[in-house]
């Protein structure tokens, strides 16, 4: 059994692991084979824990399988080995490895803050029946978007998005744009589909439509007659019932 200095120290062993995982192997082309550290580490303990048992063959088996992989991953990391140990002698460097982790960690926080935001926000005015047009932007230079209105350039807040929606404020008929996880626009002017859509749909489903049929961007909507919330993307329109279901699809648009 483990007593708490040994816990400790587990929980140590597995923040340096994870930090080198973050650091040298993610988005590499080695990333896949991490998964079979996992196998590695549980042949090694298979290979203590069998002789135990009394299973003193099987375990020495394992022991000696466990043993040759260790030797084939020193080979096959290699080259991120060899970058971690010229770190390891560069004191600026690890300061800077460390620093783009909590930079990570920070980047990670703030975008689940947005989510919760914009869902607190659109659950809200779907509530109300606040009419909402909300474009992700996929590409700053696509050129597709009439008019971009007015600059904001904020955090993103449900407090925000609900003023600039408020139908008493000159922005709330135009589409907010949202960049790089902030609030970039207010009240910007979408380019209308021409195709024929059902009458349910008013304007600002037709321009959600028309923006997603021209851009790889996602336009999320909320309607002001039936409080309905949708995403138009790739020149479909969707509607979501279900608010679980509304922020998985944001974090898949702003957690990339």
């Amino acid at each position: 059994m483990l007593d708490w200095l040994g816990l400790i120290q587990v929980g140590i062993i597995a923040i340096i692991v994870y930090s080198f995982y973050i650091s040298f192997i993610k988005n590499t082309s080695s990333e896949k084979l991490v998964r079979g550290l996992f196998g590695l580490g549980v042949l090694w303990a298979l290979s203590f824990i069998l002789p135990w048992l009394h299973l003193k063959l099987l375990g020495r088996f394992l022991h000696w399988v466990a043993l040759f992989l260790s030797v084939g991953l020193i080979v096959i990391f290699q080259p991120e080995l060899r970058k971690f140990l010229a770190l390891i002698g560069n004191i600026k460097g690890l300061k800077n490895a460390i620093f783009a982790f909590k930079q990570s960690e920070k980047q990670s926080s703030d975008k689940q803050n947005a989510i919760d935001e914009i869902v607190n926000a659109v659950s809200y005015m779907s509530e109300k029946h606040t009419g909402a047009l909300i474009v992700f932007l996929e590409d700053v230079d696509d050129g597709v978007i009439e008019r971009y209105g007015t600059k904001i350039d904020a955090i993103i807040s449900s407090e925000l998005l609900l003023t600039l929606f408020f139908n008493k404020t000159p922005l709330h008929d135009g589409a907010v744009i949202i960049i790089d996880n902030k609030i970039a626009y207010a009240g910007a002017i979408l380019p209308l589909s021409q195709n024929q859509l059902q009458w349910k749909y008013g304007t600002r489903h037709r321009a959600a439509l028309g923006m997603s049929e021209i851009s790889k961007s996602t336009v999320l909507v909320v309607s002001e007659e039936t409080g309905d919330i949708s995403f138009a993307e790739k020149g479909s329109i969707k509607k979501y019932d279900d608010l679980k279901k509304i922020r998985n699809k944001l974090e898949k648009l702003l957690i990339k």
